[in-house]
């Protein structure tokens, strides 16, 4: 591929993500002059819906909108995405813009959802829903950095309670115990201000009906930035990429290579976003080494040992980053990704290793080349030069040294421009090569 060719691709890709950033909301109008920004937050908290919330605050600010209204039923996400979407809220409210959260019925505010939940200013839920638990994770972190992070985010709990008159004492053990709440109980224990099995009496509490409603979802790129804020989509991506372009230097389509520049691009992208750890980056980065070794060796065992460091490295990508959800990566289907891209490994190396691999040797050996090692006889006498027959075909040669009479079997040792550089066969197989001349 030219540096024309990466040019062409890498605008495209960007005319691609500026048409993905397009804003997408809906409005529907119920009748009064008062306008709320509906949130609709049934995603994972994340870079897709830390870059949603923002949008929706800046719609909230055009229209000057009366309050934000989220609607929530997330599993919980990156605690730093949390930290950002309740920053974005606390603007609003400094701005004199009242945010409130409801949860629809049988629906939860679960883990980093919680934090987001109590920086509201009222919160509404229906029956069958909860709130929390709200524990962190530390993925792969000492038991001293979970310490840390789960005394900080005891703080940061008690803090946003306080600040709204809640339970303080509840909301600590949402934390420190990992509990979660019934929509009963936590309005039992004043961590809700009100039980609303519909958004429509939800409102009616917080005296927004018959207002214009915006709706702000997720668009298409805070979803392009919601799956690369998956560490181990992320480390796919880097991995296929790699391989891709390796297998694509065994037989050159261009395809597969611009497919795997485009992958390890997305990939190392979504790698900084979620700030992964630079030990499962370089673990990555070594297993795509080692793979790229088998174009020295050639016999598929490079391959498979590199998808093996590969796939410790996409385990290990997520190391040290803060979780509040339940889905933080660890566990059985995360050691079955890791056995996938290892089993990716083993059959790319043994496609090297039984198909490509031999493919292209042959590739390298046609032409003039291919003829060195084979046998012939001689046609005239070779003192030192003459004719002989290799493969059917009468070529000009020269003895490497001494003299071969007619008749006598060659063999070609090397290539002289046209001419055949030979030497005389030995024993049984000169005998052979003599009967077929």
């Amino acid at each position: 591929m030219n540096a024309r060719q990466l040019i062409t691709a890498a605008a495209l890709v960007a005319v691609l993500l500026l048409v993905l950033a397009a804003p997408r909301s809906r409005a529907s109008t119920s009748g009064g002059n008062s306008t709320i920004v509906l949130v609709n937050f049934d995603v994972t908290v994340d870079a897709g819906a830390t870059h949603m919330m923002d949008e929706a605050l800046a719609t909230a600010q055009a229209l000057h909108a009366k309050a934000i209204v989220i609607v929530m039923n997330t599993p919980g996400g990156y605690l730093s995405d949390m930290v950002d979407i309740v920053n974005i809220i606390e603007e609003a409210q400094s701005d004199g813009m009242p945010v409130y959260t409801y949860v629809p019925p049988d629906g939860m505010a679960a883990s980093a959802g919680s934090y987001i939940a109590m920086a509201s200013n009222s919160i509404a839920m229906g029956n069958g829903s909860f709130l929390g638990p709200s524990t962190p994770i530390v993925v792969g972190g000492t038991p001293l950095e979970q310490n840390h992070t789960e005394d900080a985010m005891i703080s940061y709990m008690e803090s946003l309670a306080a600040k709204w008159g809640r339970n303080v004492t509840a909301a600590e053990i949402m934390v420190a115990d990992d509990k979660a709440f019934t929509v009963q109980q936590a309005y039992q224990y004043h961590l809700i201000n009100y039980i609303a099995n519909s958004l429509q009496q939800a409102l009616r509490y917080w005296g927004l009906q018959g207002a214009s409603e915006v709706q702000v979802s997720e668009n298409a790129y805070d979803q392009f930035l919601s799956a690369l804020s998956n560490s181990t989509l992320d480390g796919l991506l880097l991995t296929l990429g790699f391989i891709a372009i390796l297998v694509d230097l065994y037989h050159p389509t261009i395809i597969l290579t611009v497919a795997g520049i485009i992958a390890i691009i997305l990939g190392l992208v979504g790698a900084e976003v979620i700030g992964a750890s630079a030990i499962g980056l370089t673990l990555i980065i070594i297993g795509a080494a080692i793979m790229f070794l088998e174009l020295k060796t050639g016999h598929g065992f490079a391959m498979m040992a590199g998808a093996a460091v590969a796939a410790v490295g996409i385990y290990l990508l997520a190391l040290n980053i803060p979780y509040i959800s339940s889905s933080a990566p660890s566990g059985p289907k995360y050691v079955l990704i890791d056995a996938a891209i290892g089993a990716v490994g083993v059959a790319a190396g043994l496609y090297i290793r039984w198909i490509a691999g031999p493919m292209r040797r042959r590739q390298v050996k046609t032409g003039p080349e291919s003829l060195i090692g084979a046998t012939g006889v001689a046609l005239t006498d070779l003192s030192p030069v003459g004719e002989v027959r290799v493969e059917g075909i009468v070529w000009r040669a020269r003895c490497m040294s001494g003299s071969i009479k007619a008749g006598e079997g060659v063999r070609v040792v090397m290539i002289d421009g046209l001419t055949l550089v030979v030497e005389p066969l030995k024993g049984q197989e000169a005998q052979g090569e003599s009967l077929k001349g």
